[in-house]
């Protein structure tokens, strides 16, 4: 039996009509994605595509960390509706992080989800610092170094510095690891030993070193050496 087009569907089943009666909370993820899409290919209407995207990328956050020009080279998909894409799942990160600059980011769940979608999206290492008020609240984040990730880049003089220069009260340290496993290194725990030893020194809270990883058969996506007690 042939797939039936978005526009042979009965008016309650198609997703722009859905959700327009009922809110994008009555939609699947697919029906999202489908909206986006707008059309399909031979054999599949959009909503069939969304479905193989999802199926093949295990999930949304799979599915957004694949770069544009992945995404242009998948089939029914192309060019121009992998920017849609993209920037649905940019303006997804971008509200994320206004809503939690209101917060106080004082666990690794709330930092996770500030940048998490974002560095597991990053085919190499980035470093960044997230500088904090008083009250624990967002000032700004500064990366520090992007490419392979090292012990002379990430010297605490690099770290520390846009805290000095902003007056931040403290700071988070986050970076990534693109094998999507979050587990520290030798190399890490030698970095947080420093820093914590230079913020003494600073007068700078060293609140936590966050590493974001992907999640794998229920393993968290990230590692936090702050709940692990090293911090």
């Amino acid at each position: 039996m042939a797939t039936l087009k978005i526009q042979e569907l009965p008016e309650q089943d198609r997703p722009r009509e859905k959700l327009s009666r009922m809110g994008a909370g009555a939609l699947s993820d697919s029906e999202l994605i489908a909206i986006l899409l707008r059309t399909g290919m031979v054999g599949a209407n959009a909503i069939d595509v969304a479905r193989q995207l999802l199926a093949e990328y295990r999930s949304l956050g799979g599915l957004a960390r694949c770069t544009v020009q992945e995404l242009a080279k998948i089939k029914g998909v192309g060019p121009a509706k992998a920017v849609q894409l993209a920037a649905a799942f940019g303006l997804a990160s971008r509200l994320a992080g206004e809503t939690l600059a209101k917060q106080s980011l004082d666990t690794p769940e709330l930092v996770h989800a500030l940048l998490g979608a974002e560095m597991r999206a990053l085919s190499r290492e980035s470093l960044r610092v997230i500088l904090l008020d008083t009250k624990l609240q967002l000032m700004r984040t500064e990366e520090i170094s992007h490419g392979s990730l090292n012990e002379s880049i990430a010297h605490p003089r690099e770290i520390f510095r846009p805290a000095l220069i902003y007056a931040a009260f403290a700071i988070i340290l986050v970076h990534n690891h693109p094998s999507g496993d979050p587990t520290p290194s030798d190399a890490d725990h030698r970095l947080t030993r420093r820093l914590a030893e230079a913020a003494t020194l600073l007068q700078i809270r060293f609140f936590d070193h966050i590493i974001i990883g992907s999640p794998d058969n229920g393993r968290r996506p990230y590692f936090s050496f702050r709940e692990a007690g090293v911090i």
